[in-house]
């Protein structure tokens, strides 16, 4: 069995269990249609049965509390696992600090000697920093300031060991740098936990607005033959053996008589150059043509040959396509998308985004909090370049690229001084010249096609956050624009 279809095994059986326990009507027509022998009668049986154990189980578990939602003193025992941070003893208490991921701050689990039975004092001996325990008992009110319940350990449970003395993660701040060292940890770190966490909100916010603003959420290919921007800068897919560049196969001379230089992909797994996307627009844009509004969220590749922080290899993309829309009804789109998400991460987040604040960026709340507030404002492509033609006149050597025309390419220092100065909130850029942008974007009319109905959402602390157009769609346009590019329509 392929992992595929393992994995689709499991989900069916998953999906049927929920039948079960949720609806025993639905089981019993289930049991119906493969046997005719049952009964109605068998059938109540069964919900009789199901029922017992159940509620007899129920009675036997203990409830599982997250860190998070830990905020008043419970009924009951509750049960908290995690990873030691802190591991305190003293004669007759220890203070055990579980950290579960759902927060920053964790919980803490006191341990009275006279509360737990042998066994968890065996277990209690074992403790370190960065283990893994399963801890049992009531949330009570805790004694301390720093948090408003702590769990009252019953008993305590060591489900993963770990070498305190060379646990590399000690309770401190740890550099980035340092991180990268140790990978298999660093999520562990206040750092990237708050940085998951909040992108985890992130991600579910995106998929929020775009499902009640009407669009349907579509999956394109991460592997294609085609290149969406025309760049060129892809990653190559292929089961060619380049290890063994002699037994590559070669395409043939015209004449049949001989082979070329080049690797003949015919050959190849897809039979013919394979990449791995750059984009899932053209996948969209057919949906789009078919359902209207759509939108893609998957990871995009480039092969830009750049180390800097603003180029990245892989990363996940939002791509809306909208059929029957202009220029400007995509940046409205755009503009009410990203004031949903950041609203969202303000309210649900907030933890978190007090950490980055503290340590990383003390402006970020009030950024944050103008970014929803304040509506973005517009500038045409042409006017932001005289507006930064006249401040860059002032004094030239501020500015790293002081040299700023028509058919200039934007750099951060451009785009963080429109946002940052000289509008003091998000703005969109639009009406970009031909030559700096894609082949597919329509060119304008009224300035002969000089320039493209394209926008950049440039925002304070960042620059570009966000690129669009409106599409080409006069066919004999397009495909002159295609040949300027050396596309073969062919491919598309």
């Amino acid at each position: 069995m392929t992992p595929t279809k393992a994995c689709l095994v499991v989900v069916a059986a998953t999906m049927w269990r929920a039948f079960i326990s949720s609806s025993p009507g639905l089981v019993s027509a289930f049991s119906l249609s493969r046997s005719q022998m049952q009964n109605q009668r068998a059938g109540r049986v069964v919900r009789l049965m199901s029922a017992t154990v159940s509620s007899a189980t129920d009675k036997n578990i203990i409830p599982r509390v997250k860190a998070a939602d830990a905020s008043g003193p419970s009924d009951g025992p509750v049960t908290v696992k995690g990873w030691v941070r802190t591991v305190r003893k003293q004669k007759t208490l220890a203070f055990v600090e579980v950290n579960d991921g759902s927060n920053l701050a964790g919980i803490q689990c006191v341990a009275s000697f006279d509360a737990i039975d042998e066994e968890s004092k065996k277990e209690l001996e074992k403790i370190s920093t960065g283990c893994s325990v399963v801890v049992e008992g009531p949330l009570v009110e805790s004694q301390g300031g720093k948090q408003a319940v702590e769990v009252a350990a019953t008993k305590l449970k060591v489900v993963g060991s770990c070498p305190g003395d060379t646990y590399p993660l000690a309770k401190k701040r740890h550099s980035l740098e340092y991180l990268r060292t140790i990978a298999h940890l660093r999520p562990r770190t206040n750092t990237i936990a708050a940085v998951a966490r909040v992108r985890s909100h992130l991600a579910g916010a995106i998929h929020a607005f775009f499902q009640k603003s009407g669009f349907v959420y579509v999956q394109t290919p991460l592997i294609t033959a085609s290149d969406c921007e025309g760049a060129g800068e892809l990653f190559r897919v292929t089961t060619l053996d380049l290890d063994n560049v002699s037994k590559l196969p070669l395409e043939k001379s015209e004449d049949g008589k001989s082979t070329t230089d080049k690797v003949d992909y015919k050959e190849d797994f897809f039979g013919k150059p394979a990449y791995l996307t750059v984009s899932g627009q053209l996948g969209g844009e057919t949906y789009a043509s078919a359902l209207g509004d759509i939108y893609t969220f998957g990871p995009t590749f480039r092969a830009e040959n750049s180390q800097t922080t603003r180029h990245l290899a892989e990363f996940h993309m939002v791509e809306p396509e909208m059929a029957f829309a202009d220029l400007d009804e995509a940046m409205a789109n755009a503009e009410n998308m990203l004031k949903y998400v950041v609203g969202h991460v303000l309210e649900n987040c907030k933890d978190d985004l007090t950490f980055f604040s503290k340590f990383y960026d003390k402006q970020l709340f009030a950024r944050l909090e103008k970014l929803v507030e304040k509506p973005f404002a517009r500038v045409a492509y042409r006017d932001a370049i005289g507006f930064l033609q006249e401040e860059i006149a002032k004094d030239p050597s501020k500015w790293q690229f002081p040299e700023v025309e028509f058919g200039t390419d934007l750099a951060t220092e451009h785009e963080r001084w429109l946002a940052e100065t000289k509008f003091e909130s998000a703005v969109f850029v639009y009406n970009y010249p031909k030559k700096i942008k894609a082949f597919y974007m329509r060119d304008n009319d009224e300035d002969g096609g000089e320039t493209v109905n394209a926008m950049d959402l440039l925002v304070p602390g960042v620059g570009e956050l966000v690129g669009g157009s409106q599409r080409e769609e006069r066919l004999d346009v397009l495909l002159d624009k295609m040949k300027e590019s050396d596309l073969n329509p062919d491919d598309y």
